[in-house]
């Protein structure tokens, strides 16, 4: 597998790396055993980075992840922290970094962790000097190597960037959301900045598998987030109407190259995007891992395929989707 630059983390990682929302909750149940089957399909495959966070599963995934890790020094796992108490920019101090960080540490079984990253917190959060300064001696402390953020909206992401201290920014990138293409990749390109691709099938709408008589369990966000009534509502779909999304599908799966899947031409157009260091779609089974995996072995898309998705972008989801985030 390709490795590129995980921006200023100095660490290189296959561009393809695993999501692990999945192995902890919010998508149906995934059992332990399938969860570490999973993982270890994924390193196979040729995955070296894996992104969880502290509120998949209340500690779940980062547990999971971290007794799968442990021994395989060649993996940069990266967590995620500040989704476990009320959002409001007070709570993003450092005693509560320091608790977060610590339970983080104790659940992936590391002294220091590769990664931590603000986990779409408030606005103003990156705008507050004491955010970093904090972050910063954590680093000094070698409590965690390095430290990024997790935004919803290209303008967070832009303030992110100009951060000297920030490695990475982790953003919803995919034939849904173009807006990051215009401003934040090449921000991050010039100071390099990593980026890490999230959400990149849409929620398993750029899969092709789903149609208007898909139903999702209970417990699955893309059953009770259609509104956004528990998180960001650009979780979801990327914020994409499921019918719309639907028919957005269907007219790009024309561009899908033989003998490839429309989910791993979902994948490969956002490795082609200059400035992309990673692209972490989810799996909840081996093959998906897998199959996800080898996106990175397809050649680059032809420019034809890239116009097509911009056009069907532009005729469909653009007016939905593109003043929002």
């Amino acid at each position: 597998m390709e490795h590129r630059m995980l921006g200023r983390t100095g660490r290189q990682v296959g561009v393809v790396g695993l999501g692990a929302w999945q192995l902890g909750a919010d998508w149906g149940q995934v059992s332990e055993d399938e969860a570490f089957a999973t993982l270890e399909a994924a390193v196979e495959a040729g995955v070296t980075f894996i992104d969880t966070a502290d509120v998949y599963g209340d500690g779940r995934s980062e547990q999971i992840v971290g007794r799968f890790a442990k021994g395989r020094p060649e993996l940069t796992v990266a967590t995620k922290m500040g989704r476990r108490v009320e959002q409001i920019p007070s709570n993003y101090v450092m005693s509560n970094f320091r608790a977060w960080n610590e339970r983080s540490r104790q659940n992936l079984g590391v002294d220091t962790i590769d990664l931590v990253q603000l986990h779409c917190p408030p606005t103003p959060v990156y705008s507050a000097d004491a955010v970093f300064d904090a972050l910063d001696t954590l680093v000094a402390e070698q409590k965690i190597a390095a430290y990024g953020v997790s935004v919803e909206t290209c303008e967070e992401a832009l303030t992110a960037i100009a951060r000297p201290g920030v490695a990475s920014v982790q953003i919803i990138l995919n034939a849904f959301r173009l807006k990051p293409l215009e401003q934040v990749l090449p921000a991050a390109r010039a100071a390099g900045v990593g980026i890490i691709a999230r959400v990149p099938l849409a929620s398993g709408l750029l899969s092709g598998r789903y149609d208007e008589h898909t139903t999702f369990a209970p417990d699955d966000h893309r059953n009770y987030n259609r509104q956004g009534e528990s998180f960001d509502v650009g979780e979801t779909f990327s914020g994409v109407d499921y019918t719309t999304g639907l028919e957005a599908v269907r007219r790009l799966a024309p561009l899908v190259p033989a003998g490839a899947t429309m989910p791993q031409f979902a994948l490969r157009w956002i490795l082609d995007q200059p400035g992309v260091s990673v692209v972490i779609p989810g799996a909840r089974n081996p093959s998906q891992a897998t199959s996800n995996a080898t996106a990175a072995t397809l050649p680059p898309l032809p420019e034809a395929s890239l116009a097509g998705v911009q056009a069907v972008y532009d005729n469909l989801i653009r007016p939905q989707i593109h003043h929002r985030w």
